[in-house]
């Protein structure tokens, strides 16, 4: 039998296809509802402000149980832990779906929703990414990074949406949610084939105490571990800043933009979206089938840089193409380096330290997306949309530099070569990297 290609070499092991169903149906569902809430938003007479606050709920849900996600995540099983995420999930958005179909939704309780859908996910990312290191060998990991840097797009900015815009143009944003429900639902059920594993860390010889000095030292031992870790660290305040500047406008005003600039509607909206999706499953396939960078540090910041800029297009233009144009180049620049991102945590990230950790990247790079999608509506009506999508695209460059010239991660990359290790070997590993 042929040798399966690096980037497919995971799915032969039963458990990780169990788990990259569970991840592929979570994100299809993901894209579902991108589409399917801002129509409901529209349905129900909203405009950007109504939907900065639909969406900043959600944002939020996501950044409060963020930290808590990784804590459970280094201490519950994950499967638990995933399991409980997706019963929310179905059911929650299930309701929503009903109260739509029924003429009783209206947009406070869609907030109300919305922010409790954000509480679940921000459990889902930590647990999800503790369990992967579980299931694979250390040199498997970069094409698990560029499998799931392929599902996401393809499913969250192509199929989800595609579907979900045929759903609303031929019925309602009513059944575009319940198809978000079911595949909610579905997920479930991969997720309870999964087998138990055994969590990564040793617990027997903790300090016994009151469950919240626990968590408390949790926390703290991870906060510790990213301050002192400069490579990072600098990431981490990067991307903190790309994303106030940068989600709201593309998570919100994007929409907008095709309605008042272009006339379009769900269909442009979804082909953006595809074109984004496209060019981040293509960047990813890429990404995972070479060698990782030598500056893999260095090679990240750039091209996070370099997706930002693409955006003023969708303040400066009046057709639909150059924006699904845009959204292919902003797709692909923003995935790429994502999957070296993962591959990076998994692998210079202490085992017992990697749920923190990640929910601590997922808090800190995230704690302005509240913030970015709650402004970016009132913002763009007061000054409109052009001098938002420049700001989006131009000042980031500023922070990248920034980043690059002042964080000092050439001797650290240079130091910790991700692709020093033959297929077998440990992994790169340290306590501390300063």
């Amino acid at each position: 039998m042929p040798a399966l290609p690096r980037a497919l070499r995971p799915l032969r092991r039963s458990a990780y296809r169990r788990l990259a169903t569970a991840l592929a149906l979570s994100v299809l569902a993901e894209g579902l509802w991108t589409l399917a809430v801002v129509w409901q938003v529209v349905e129900l007479g909203g405009g950007p402000t109504e939907l900065s606050l639909v969406s900043g709920a959600l944002a939020l849900g996501v950044v409060v149980t963020a930290l808590a996600g990784g804590v459970l995540a280094d201490r519950v099983p994950q499967k638990r832990i995933l399991a409980g995420v997706h019963t929310v999930l179905a059911l929650s958005i299930g309701a929503v779906a009903a109260l739509s179909a029924v003429g009783a939704l209206g947009v406070p309780l869609l907030i109300v929703v919305a922010g409790v859908i954000g509480l679940s996910m921000g459990l889902f990312f930590p647990a999800y990414s503790a369990l992967v290191p579980a299931l694979v060998d250390d040199d498997e990991l970069l094409a698990v990074n560029g499998l799931e840097g392929v599902v996401r797009p393809v499913l969250l900015q192509g199929a989800g949406p595609a579907l979900a815009g045929a759903l609303v143009a031929a019925i309602s944003p009513a059944a575009a949610l319940a198809a978000t429900a079911v595949t909610c639902a579905a997920a479930l059920v991969a997720v309870l084939a999964l087998p138990a594993r055994p969590l990564r860390r040793d617990l027997s010889g903790e300090v016994r105490g009151h469950p919240v000095a626990a968590v408390a030292r949790d926390l703290v031992e991870g906060f510790r571990y990213v301050l002192t870790t400069r490579w990072l660290l600098v990431t981490l305040l990067f991307a903190s800043l790309m994303i106030l500047l940068v989600l709201g406008p593309l998570e919100v005003l994007v929409p907008f933009a095709i309605i008042e600039r272009t006339g379009g509607g769900p269909g442009g909206h979804s082909l953006v979206l595809l074109a984004h999706g496209a060019g981040g499953a293509i960047a990813s396939v890429l990404v995972s089938s070479l060698r990782l960078p030598r500056r893999y540090l260095t090679v990240m910041i750039s091209m996070w840089t370099a997706a930002c800029v693409p955006m003023v297009v969708f303040g400066l233009v009046d057709t639909l193409w150059p924006m699904v144009v845009a959204g292919f180049v902003v797709g692909g620049l923003f995935s790429a380096p994502q999957v070296i991102w993962g591959t990076l945590l998994q692998r210079r990230v202490p085992p017992a330290l990697l749920g923190r950790v990640t929910s601590l990247d997922f808090f800190v790079s995230l704690a302005f997306m509240p913030v970015s999608m709650a402004l970016a509506g009132p913002v763009s009506e007061v000054v409109g949309l052009t001098p938002v999508f420049l700001a989006a695209g131009l000042v980031p460059v500023v922070f990248g530099a920034a980043a690059l010239l002042l964080g000092r991660l050439g001797p650290d990359e240079l130091a910790h070569p991700l692709d020093a290790t033959a297929p077998g070997d440990a992994p790169v590993s340290e306590p501390r990297a300063a």
